[in-house]
């Protein structure tokens, strides 16, 4: 039982993940999300955020 079970996990537990992983690919390179995804990128380079003061914790983003 335990190795009928096991074949079956390894089988289609790969099978589910590598489908998974091409989902997430499919949707990482997708045209329609690169401008999402470069701005996601730019995010720490952009000076809009206040400068925090010496001495204080930003306690905002804890």
């Amino acid at each position: 039982m335990y190795e009928a079970l096991a074949s079956f996990a390894q089988t289609w537990g790969l099978l589910f993940f590598f489908a998974v992983f091409l989902g997430v690919l499919v949707y990482a390179l997708w045209p329609r999300n690169a401008e999402k995804f470069d701005a996601a990128a730019r995010m720490p380079l952009n000076d809009d955020a206040p400068p925090i003061e010496d001495g204080k914790k930003d306690e905002t983003h804890v």
